[in-house]
């Protein structure tokens, strides 16, 4: 469905949110809830900006997320499974919001824990963070469940145009709070954080997300990335960042700078095994492409196969899904 890669764009839109677009969205939404416009609206640069302009707010009265965002979602999924039956419904869902859901979810998830992290000085104030951001309608990343009923009622009007024009917002009886979207957002193939030479995810007042392939880290860790060493790499306490060393310094020239040893040779390649102190091994199959490149010269490819592997030939064997014993090619490629 068209519909489902324009909320794709939606959630992942970056650049200033046009205000005035999402405030009319705003009083739009509180309206269909029945409810009076806000007095206020403020705008802060970031979520993390943002529960900190909540914790500030005074006269705002109580939150009506519940009126403005689950109340009028769980009636219109309502309204819409009984109109298309538990397979109609599933149909949808699988068609529009699932699409978009995980990515969504993920990206949600991570800002929270980095609002959490940034804004809990002292152990006491974790809760109160917490609870200012269950109060949170997401803006942007709610764009999974507004593309199921895009094209199916008015009801969510308000709320998907702020969606498409800004990003979280927090709704209470007289206030509202709404954050800027962000100014950078970089993914990998699969849809994850990524990024090797700064943030994957920045708004415009610097807080910021840290990722490699998914993986969050610290913001100088990535610093080092370019002047890696085989001893930095060993020397390095945390079995997760220290993959992702040797994910960024490759395998192979790791291997070779560390006057690394084979452990087994055969007929389709090279066997070798790295250990890591409190990690898993890693082990690779250096195999040689028999055709040659246009220039003659034969290219060396590096396999990573489990831990267990005991052989070359057992490790080129376990990339086509078969054991030792049935791997027998009749002519390399």
């Amino acid at each position: 469905m068209q519909h489902v890669n324009t909320w794709r764009a939606v959630a992942a839109a970056t650049g200033a949110a046009d205000r005035a677009a999402a405030e009319e969205g705003v009083r739009l939404a509180y309206r269909t809830a029945g409810l009076a416009e806000p007095e206020r609206i403020v705008w802060a640069a970031s979520p993390k900006a943002a529960v900190e302009a909540v914790e500030r707010l005074t006269g705002a009265g109580r939150s009506v997320r519940d009126e403005v965002r689950t109340g009028p979602w769980a009636e219109e999924r309502r309204r819409l499974h009984d109109e298309l039956g538990p397979t109609g419904w599933a149909g949808l869902w699988s068609a529009t919001g699932a699409q978009l859901w995980d990515t969504t979810r993920e990206l949600a998830e991570r800002i929270r824990a980095a609002v959490v992290a940034e804004l809990t000085e002292r152990p006491e104030d974790e809760s109160d963070v917490r609870l200012a951001l269950l109060d949170a309608v997401l803006g942007q990343h709610d764009a999974a469940w507004l593309a199921a009923f895009d094209g199916r009622g008015d009801r969510l009007a308000g709320l998907a145009q702020v969606a498409r024009h800004a990003g979280w917002w927090w709704p209470y009886e007289s206030a509202v709070v709404i954050s800027e979207r962000p100014v950078e957002l970089h993914r990998d193939e699969a849809g994850r954080l990524d990024r090797g030479d700064g943030p994957a995810l920045a708004f415009p007042d610097g807080f910021a997300l840290y990722a490699w392939r998914g993986m969050p880290v610290p913001a100088a860790f990535l610093d080092e990335l370019t002047s890696l060493t085989p001893a930095r790499i060993r020397a390095e306490e945390n079995a997760e960042l220290r993959r992702v060393m040797l994910e960024h310094y490759g395998y192979d020239r790791y291997l070779t700078e560390s006057d690394a040893q084979p452990v087994h040779r055969d007929e389709t390649g090279v066997l070798w095994r790295i250990a890591l102190q409190g990690d898993e091994d890693v082990v690779m199959v250096e195999v040689v492409n028999s055709t040659p490149e246009p220039d003659g010269t034969h290219r060396t490819y590096w396999l990573r196969v489990p831990p267990r592997t005991r052989t070359a030939k057992e490790g080129v064997a376990w990339t086509f899904g078969l054991g030792q014993e049935a791997y027998e090619p009749v002519r390399q490629t």
